[in-house]
């Protein structure tokens, strides 16, 4: 289930490994996008994309458009 987080508690959850996936377009994402951060587009996302996601560990999504 997502929940919306503050900066501080991402903070806290990436020092103890949890993941950070950026769902925008791979052109957008090669622009700008946070230290760490991996790729997973939002319109590719499913079940193989996100095979890459280690299961034990949390996973914060984001998307940045500048809108």
């Amino acid at each position: 289930m997502p929940i919306a987080i503050d900066m501080t508690i991402v903070r806290q959850l990436l020092e103890n490994g949890a993941q950070l996936v950026d769902v925008l377009p791979a052109k957008e994402f090669a622009a700008d996008h946070l230290p760490s951060a991996i790729n997973i587009p939002l319109t590719s996302m499913d079940r193989a994309t996100t095979a890459q996601l280690r299961q034990d560990q949390p996973v914060i999504v984001y998307c940045h458009d500048h809108q």
